[in-house]
C-alpha cells in the first residue's frame, strides 16, 4: 500500500509532468503482472500512479487494487470499449484525461504507468500518450514471435520476454529468441524475465529507474531560467 516516500525519493520533474511509460503486448503476456512488479520495486522512490485499459470491464485495475501495490485512488481504469491499439494510439483522449486526472488528485506523480489492453504485435502508443513504451512478449507464445517483428516488438523503447519459466514446458528455445529479437531490434534492449520468479522484476525496475533519471535530467537542462531573455 502507501509508501513512505521522504526517505528515498529520486529527483521529481521541475515541470510537474510525471513521466508517461506505456506498457503493451497480446493478452496474457504478463502487462499487469509486470505492473504490478514495478509499483512493488519502485513505490519507494517514486510516486506513481496507473492507467489500465480494458475493452468493457475494470479487471486489471481491480487486480491491482487487491494486490495492494498502490493506494486504490493512485488508479485509474479506461474502458474503452473498442480495439486496444485504438484507444493507446489513434485516438487518446480517454487515456489522456485519465492520466491527467490522476495527476490533478493525486499528484504531483513521478511516472504514470499507462497499461494497454491485450493486442496484437502492431500495437504501438502514440508519442502524444507515452514518453517511452514496453511491449511484453511471453515465451509460451512460442520461440518464432520475436522474428516475427510489428511495430511492437521492433520499436518499443524495451522488449520484455517474459515467463521465462515456461520455456521447457513449451519447447520455447531462449537462444533462438534471443537472438531473433536482437536482429530485429537494432540495438534496443531486451530483458528476459519472470515476474512469477521474480515479483519485483529488478531487471526492469533497474531499467525504468535510469529511464526516469534521465528523463528529469533532460527535463531539469530543458527549463528555462529566470535570467534568460527572449530576443526579438
Amino acid at each position: 500500500m502507501g509508501a513512505d516516500h521522504d526517505d528515498h525519493h529520486l529527483a521529481a520533474d521541475p515541470r510537474g509532468r510525471a513521466l508517461r511509460l506505456g506498457i503493451g503486448g497480446p493478452v496474457g503476456s504478463g502487462k499487469t503482472a509486470l505492473t504490478a512488479a514495478l509499483c512493488r520495486a519502485l513505490g519507494r522512490t517514486l510516486r506513481l500512479g496507473v492507467v489500465t485499459n480494458d475493452i468493457y470491464t475494470t479487471e486489471d485495475a481491480d487486480f491491482l487494487r487487491r494486490a495492494g501495490v498502490l493506494e486504490p485512488d493512485r488508479i485509474a481504469a479506461v474502458q474503452t470499449g473498442c480495439c486496444p491499439h485504438t484507444a493507446i494510439r489513434d485516438d487518446i483522449a480517454a487515456n489522456l484525461d485519465a492520466v491527467e486526472s490522476l495527476e490533478e488528485r493525486c499528484g504531483p506523480l513521478d511516472l504514470v504507468i499507462v497499461e494497454s489492453g491485450g493486442d496484437n504485435l502492431t500495437a504501438t502508443f502514440s508519442r502524444g500518450l507515452a514518453d517511452s513504451q514496453i511491449f511484453v512478449l511471453d515465451v509460451s507464445g512460442g520461440d518464432k514471435v520475436p522474428r516475427k517483428g510489428g511495430p511492437g516488438v521492433t520499436t518499443a523503447d524495451l522488449l520484455v520476454i517474459n515467463k521465462t519459466d515456461l520455456a521447457p514446458m513449451v519447447g520455447a528455445d531462449l537462444t533462438v529468441m534471443s537472438r531473433d529479437a536482437a536482429a530485429v531490434r537494432n540495438g534496443r534492449p531486451v530483458l528476459f524475465t519472470s515476474v512469477r520468479q521474480e515479483p519485483s522484476s529488478p531487471a526492469v525496475a533497474e531499467w525504468v529507474t535510469a529511464l526516469f533519471r534521465s528523463w528529469s535530467h533532460d527535463r531539469l537542462h530543458d527549463q528555462p531560467h529566470d535570467h534568460d531573455h527572449v530576443r526579438l
